[in-house]
């Protein structure tokens, strides 16, 4: 019984959690027959599904510097985010590194004109997991790849070529 009471409070849990990541307000009932999930928890799980999407991506390659990882544009609850690869990478030898949307599959060794691209801010880290928003003003149509810019330096670390998903529409 024990057994029991332990599994209906995780699954619980889960629908509680699975329920606020959605926005939605719902009582979950579970279910103990079957393979243990209720018609409401699947349905609430599509529906956190396809409130994300993947609108392109594109994998890091060298510059100046060992830039490695993918890189994503991704489109949640109408808001658009770049998100760096849990296993990016990138020189810390950049003193002031910024993430940068370019035109270009390809950006520059060094930018003469920083009026072409958009900075969508300072790196966060060197390596691992990272998200930026990206403004609602910025028409993602004109840009081609996503760039590890030194702003002290203008020197792009690395760059990843942009491939739009099939399905997505930005």
């Amino acid at each position: 019984m024990k057994s029991k009471f332990l599994s209906l409070s995780l699954f619980s849990t889960f629908a509680l959690l699975l329920s606020s990541t959605t926005g939605a307000v719902q009582a979950f009932q579970p279910t103990t027959t079957g393979g243990g999930y209720s018609s409401q928890l699947q349905a609430a799980a599509l529906v956190g599904q396809a409130q994300t999407r993947i609108a392109a991506t594109g994998t890091f390659v060298a510059a100046e510097k060992p830039t490695t990882g993918t890189a994503q544009i991704v489109v949640e609850h109408g808001k658009r985010y770049l998100v760096l690869s849990a296993d990016f990478q990138t020189s810390n030898q950049g003193p002031d590194l910024h993430v940068v949307l370019d035109p270009a599959n390809q950006p520059p060794a060094q930018y003469e004109d920083k009026t072409h691209f958009v900075n969508l801010g300072k790196l966060h880290k060197f390596a691992g997991a990272q998200r930026y928003a990206i403004p609602a003003s910025v028409d993602l149509s004109q840009f081609k790849s996503v760039g590890i810019w030194c702003q002290m330096a203008n020197a792009t670390f690395g760059y990843a070529p942009l491939r739009p998903s099939t399905t997505a529409s930005l």
